[in-house]
């Protein structure tokens, strides 16, 4: 039954990817009343990309042509200890939620040093701003662990998101946490409001100026890397939902997270067709309703354990 929860989850991880990329272009052209591409197109994107040679700048060290597969395999990582499937993960051990958090890290700052290292200012200009918005990223996100933690007792990963439902606030921390993690999606993925995957205005770009300079597999893995994220933290709320244990049913558990994953790309595909990407300024402000939404869960779990 193990080998077999490993196979479905890293399945997802592998597949999911395309379908959400697919799912949020296809909701974007519906609101635009146009057809829009098909689901599995960012697939062929990555696949002709893949036959293509890369160009390296005279001025790059193996700093840059390291980069990119750092930043994947990070995300890879991450996405294997995340419990798509509510609660268990191909990778799970005590206190692995920090390895998740620090992994993806260790992603970013493969990517801002990649960047660096062509030696352009503009590509700076694209680091110092994801340095930035991280640091608001990750305390959002340990106190939104934290809060499970305290909640349920747990001490994984899988465990504190998958249990978390049978705690008796959760109903009052679901909407908060949700909002929090959708956010970090929003971040982590660069995606709209914080940031715009199609963008090409200079004084906007965050995660694609640091793309610039890659090209042929090198741009392949850095865009795959970015759907694994979103992947992540769409598999992450959809498991708060997931009623089904993976452990007892994992045919329902299975069917569930994905129906539910997909329900993540409809809406983040409607945010990203209703409002337009903030303004930069604002971006940090934004990015503080996520820690403020983490701390609300964190102040009721706390007022619940201590009533009890």
């Amino acid at each position: 039954m193990t080998l077999l929860l490993m196979a479905v989850h890293t399945s997802l991880l592998l597949v999911m990817p395309f379908v959400l990329i697919g799912v949020i272009n296809r909701t974007k052209a519906w609101w635009g009343g146009r057809k829009g591409p098909g689901l599995l197109q960012s697939f062929w994107d990555m696949r002709r990309l893949l036959y293509k040679r890369p160009v390296y700048s005279t001025t790059t060290t193996a700093v840059f042509r390291s980069g990119a597969y750092l930043v994947v395999v990070s995300a890879v990582v991450a996405g294997l200890i995340a419990p798509l499937l509510g609660g268990v993960a191909a990778m799970q051990f005590r206190y692995d939620f920090v390895v998740f958090a620090y992994t993806l890290g260790l992603g970013r700052m493969a990517m801002m040093l990649s960047a660096m290292d062509v030696g352009s200012a503009f590509e700076g200009m694209g680091s110092a701003r994801e340095a930035s918005f991280s640091a608001f990223v990750e305390p959002a996100l340990f106190i939104l662990i934290g809060s499970a933690s305290i909640a349920t007792g747990q001490t994984s990963f899988a465990g504190l998101i998958g249990q978390w439902h049978h705690s008796p606030q959760f109903g009052l921390v679901i909407v908060p946490a949700l909002l929090a993690l959708l956010i970090l999606l929003q971040t982590e993925a660069a995606r709209v409001p914080v940031d715009d995957p199609t963008t090409h205005l200079e004084l906007t770009m965050v995660h694609e100026v640091m793309l610039l300079d890659h090209s042929g597999p090198d741009l392949a893995a850095m865009q795959f890397a970015a759907a694994l994220k979103l992947t992540t933290y769409a598999g992450l709320m959809a498991a708060l939902l997931n009623p089904f244990d993976p452990a007892q049913d994992l045919a329902a558990a299975a069917v569930t997270s994905v129906m539910l994953m997909l329900l993540v790309a409809v809406l983040v595909g409607c945010v990203e067709s209703l409002m337009a990407r903030l303004r930069m300024r604002w971006v940090p402000r934004y990015l503080l309703v996520a820690g403020g939404a983490a701390l609300i869960c964190l102040a009721v779990v706390t007022w619940g354990e201590h009533l009890s």
